[in-house]
């Protein structure tokens, strides 16, 4: 007449680690510990007194991430004061529990995990009958758990085991009864068999840029034969790219004002998007940006006529 310990049995860490409570799935729980009986059985002329004894359990269940129904099988052992030849007390008493039980894990993401828990189900206690007593048991637990990672919790409990009242037929005494209640701590471990989370796909290939150079005289902004082949290249590369956008930027060399130079570079931009669209570019693919003397090819003072400033940058996406 002990305490069967089956184990209830575990959840994101702080650091974002996954961990047992991180996924549901199936998982088993394995345990044991110590158990005392509260409540024995007595008789008018003598009773019964037990030590401490042992138990070992395990269940299987499901994770919902906070409930976890399960069903748990438990034996537990006691040392009695009482040995009769002939009956079950012979110095022990064993009981076997099968149970139905659910479970609720609070904070059930991080790392150290309380719970409670309740069940119901049958117990077999020794008897003078060849399976035992049968009995109505029922169970309430309280633990914490740790979370070692998506497959194993360690954890540990106390429960509460109580049974409907167990008789025995001692010859010379008569027929002894009493209730059956057990306290037991235990420790154990949960094996969750949920699949690992699905490593994320692989960043999408980064897109790379296509830079197209147009150039101008000192002062202009119309196009060169040179710049709309260049314009016509950078056309036929949209194309190929099926969707993309455009973005032109025009840039002036340092002499001129600097006012002036913005207003010069706009137009460069806008000369380069016309021949853009005059060669099957849709007008709204392009982006037109105007830098003035701002992002120099060549660095140079102010002042300078410097060729390589002078330009467009047709860059495609």
């Amino acid at each position: 007449m002990s305490l069967g310990m089956p184990l209830s049995a575990m959840a994101q860490s702080a650091d974002g680690a996954p961990n047992f409570g991180s996924q549901e799935g199936v998982y088993m729980g394995f345990g044991a510990g110590a158990n005392w009986n509260l409540g024995g059985l007595n008789s008018s002329g003598g009773g019964l007194t037990s030590g401490t004894g042992f138990t070992l359990g395990g269940a299987i269940g499901y994770d919902f991430i906070g409930f976890r129904p399960q069903i748990e099988v438990g034996y537990s052992w006691l040392p009695t004061n009482v040995n009769i030849p002939g009956t079950a007390l012979t110095n022990k008493v064993g009981q076997l529990t099968t149970l139905a039980a659910l479970y609720y894990d609070f904070m059930p993401k991080s790392v150290i995990t309380p719970y409670v828990g309740a069940g119901a189900g049958v117990g077999f206690v020794d008897s003078n009958t060849p399976l035992g007593a049968t009995v109505f048991a029922y169970s309430a637990a309280v633990g914490v758990g740790y979370n070692i990672n998506p497959m194993f919790r360690i954890q540990l409990e106390g429960r509460y085991l109580g049974t409907t009242a167990v008789s025995v037929n001692v010859p010379g005494v008569g027929n002894v009864s009493g209730p059956n209640q057990n306290i037991g701590v235990g420790a154990g471990v949960l094996i969750k068999f949920a699949a690992a989370p699905a490593a994320p796909p692989p960043p999408p290939p980064a897109v790379q840029a296509t830079t197209f150079m147009v150039f101008f005289d000192w002062d202009r902004s119309n196009l060169s034969q040179q710049a709309l082949q260049t314009i016509k290249q950078a056309a036929d590369a949209y194309k190929t790219k099926g969707s993309a956008r455009i973005t032109a930027t025009g840039h002036t060399d340092t002499s001129g004002p600097e006012a002036y130079n913005m207003a010069l570079s706009l137009r460069r931009a806008n000369a380069v998007k016309d021949a853009l669209v005059r060669n099957g570019v849709p007008a709204q693919a392009i982006s037109v940006i105007g830098m003035g003397e701002k992002g120099l090819l060549v660095p140079t003072g102010d002042g300078v006529r410097e060729p390589q400033n002078r330009r467009v940058e047709i860059v495609i996406n």
